[in-house]
């Protein structure tokens, strides 16, 4: 009797499992172009996280339940960014933590569909895989959310870390979320700095965004919105020195664009002063600014980039895009002047918001492993973007090459230099 009752409650247990967590395809879905030649890997660090997403169908009402969707996707900002690098030929070394639990091993499956390497992910029993809890608007702009991240802090630990140094010191590139530590950050871009890797920082949200502070000559690259920016910019110098109002109304895109760089301007200058090399300001859907030192090299070198059929595809339909004398040359050396660039973001039908900024630098650091540069690199990303936003999902079952080709062929020949000296 006693074995009749246990192996009842593990069929409850596994009838409850496969209700919350819907069996992931069989096989990931990724670029039938993306495959890439063998060589050292980017490495991505951060969080590997449930996300649960709440749609209602009707307006919401305070204090009562209305109908809706209710859907479990893979999210994390690490995690969405390794996704996303991967479906478009780049595939990186994920090192991050989750549970031993339903919600872990719904994630690692998934992972382990795209036959990605789970070296690096280390699953904990006793700790409750991070998840983030979203709800949206009919129009799929986040109402609230509420995140449940302490394991990444916690268990992702420089130890750990140092596991993976010989990794992390060949590798192309080393990109760091901010949901890690202060010690893990530090640590991780030791080890990068050490061996000229170079190191994004993704901020994750304003409050971890001030994580930047004691590392910032050791960034090369950060990837802020418009406050997550002032908010880095106040936490290396005077707080409430630089401050972002919006502008509720505007004739048109333009004057937008002229009123961010009024508003932001003194911070990306600023973060340049401290040592970021590159600043990737992402303003929704008035598309990127660049700001960075005329003779940027991001690449530590040029023959770690790895062309994929993807990025050569990409690399071919982009070549030639900017009109002669429109752009200085980023690579120039000797020249210490600092250059801003605005690209637009492309019309597109939303669906959902939340993993389009996750796209948008998945789209960009592979393509900078591709061998694309900077500015056909961001142009990419903003068209990776709007394949996010125009999808349920946090990253798209797949992209098409062609697609995501014209979108950023459209921004390039849109893009503006609007300051440089």
């Amino acid at each position: 009797m006693a074995e009749d009752a246990a192996s009842h409650s593990l069929r409850r247990m596994e009838s409850i499992r496969r209700h919350l967590f819907p069996r992931p395809p069989s096989v990931l879905s990724l670029n039938p172009l993306s495959a890439a030649e063998a060589g050292p890997s980017p490495v991505i660090i951060g969080g590997m996280v449930l996300d649960i997403h709440a749609k209602p169908s009707v307006a919401p009402h305070p204090g009562t339940t209305v109908p809706g969707m209710v859907k479990y996707i893979g999210g994390g900002v690490a995690r969405n960014i390794a996704e996303c690098m991967a479906k478009l030929g780049t595939r990186p070394l994920m090192i991050s933590v989750v549970g031993n639990d339903m919600a872990g091993d719904f994630l690692l499956k998934y992972w382990r569909s795209a036959q990605l390497c789970t070296d690096g992910i280390l699953q904990v029993h006793d700790v409750t895989t991070p998840v983030v809890s979203n709800v949206f608007d009919g129009s799929g702009e986040l109402i609230a959310g509420i995140a449940s991240v302490q394991a990444v802090e916690t268990f992702l630990t420089p130890s750990w870390i140092y596991q993976f140094s010989c990794l992390i010191s060949t590798a192309p590139l080393l990109m760091l979320d901010a949901n890690l530590s202060p010690q893990s950050l530090e640590a991780a871009c030791k080890i990068a700095y050490e061996s000229g890797v170079p190191v994004l920082f993704e901020p994750v949200s304003v409050v971890k965004s001030s994580r930047i502070a004691p590392l910032a000559q050791h960034i090369t690259c950060t990837s802020p919105n418009e406050i997550e920016l002032v908010a880095m910019a106040n936490a290396l110098s005077t707080p409430g020195k630089y401050n972002f109002i919006k502008l509720e109304q505007c004739n048109s895109k333009m004057e937008a664009v002229d009123h961010l760089f009024k508003m932001l301007s003194p911070a990306m200058f600023f973060l340049l002063e401290k040592g970021i090399k590159l600043l990737l300001v992402t303003l929704g859907s008035n598309g990127v600014f660049i700001c960075c030192k005329e003779h940027i090299n991001i690449m530590k070198d040029q023959q770690m980039c790895r062309m994929t059929p993807f990025s050569t595809q990409l690399l071919k339909k982009l070549e030639g895009c900017f009109p002669p004398g429109t752009f200085v040359n980023l690579s120039r050396e000797g020249s210490s002047r600092t250059c801003v660039f605005h690209l637009p973001a492309t019309s597109a039908s939303v669906i959902s918001l939340t993993g389009a900024g996750d796209c948008l630098v998945g789209g960009v650091l592979s393509s900078l492993c591709g061998g694309l540069d900077i500015m056909q690199s961001v142009a990419v990303g903003i068209a990776t973007a709007k394949a996010s936003v125009e999808s349920e999902a946090n990253i798209p079952a797949n992209f098409s090459t062609a697609s995501i080709a014209d979108e950023a062929r459209k921004t390039l020949l849109s893009a503006k230099q609007i300051w440089c000296q």
